[in-house]
């Protein structure tokens, strides 16, 4: 048995975003590190693992927040210091869509749109298919290219998109986002 938590990196913090990833985490039987949320995130890397090496599960989300910070920042800082540990294995990267000034991109594999379609293309803050092939925008994705990260997918603004992603819904996009990652990692989805 690997005994390296799996973490996947999701690049938002906000309530909506908690909330959807909190209700995925517990709908594919995952862990979910609640302290990482925040806008910006307010916990440091170092305390970041220390959480992640005390999960229950196998499989670990984690949420990173700049605010909109130009350049890097707390949570880009952190989430270097996560990708950078050597008690964990990092699966992949959810990057998430915003309307960032400092217009900071990172290249995706694959985007998911707010209808749950898989693209070549980029997507907005609203889950709608960008222009560009390839890359998304947003405040906390510009480090991701300087990572070793098997896969990076592309989403929209998390327990939002028009509504699409929104708990009541059962945060789909969010869902779909985490299962491909599990899927393209060859991981059955179970947490434990």
């Amino acid at each position: 048995m690997n005994s390296k938590k799996r973490v996947i990196l999701i690049t938002d913090g906000d309530e909506s975003a908690k909330g959807a990833v909190e209700l995925a985490a517990k709908s594919l039987d995952l862990y979910f590190v609640a302290e990482s949320g925040g806008n910006p995130s307010k916990i440091s890397g170092e305390q970041l693992v220390k959480l992640i090496k005390g999960a229950d599960k196998e499989i670990v989300l984690v949420l990173f927040d700049d605010c909109g910070y130009p350049n890097k920042g707390p949570g880009e800082s952190a989430l270097v210091q996560v990708v950078n540990s050597p008690d964990i294995e990092i699966l992949g990267a959810i990057a998430v869509a915003s309307e960032s000034y400092s217009r900071e991109w990172t290249r995706v594999n694959v985007s998911i749109d707010r209808n749950g379609v898989l693209t070549e293309y980029g997507v907005d803050k609203g889950g709608i298919i960008d222009t560009a092939v390839g890359r998304i925008r947003g405040d906390t994705v510009s480090v991701l290219d300087e990572l070793p990260i098997p896969l990076i997918v592309g989403v929209g603004d998390l327990g939002k998109m028009g509504g699409r992603d929104s708990i009541e819904k059962g945060a789909p996009i969010t869902k779909l986002a985490i299962e491909l990652i599990l899927e393209r990692s060859r991981t059955n989805g179970s947490g434990t």
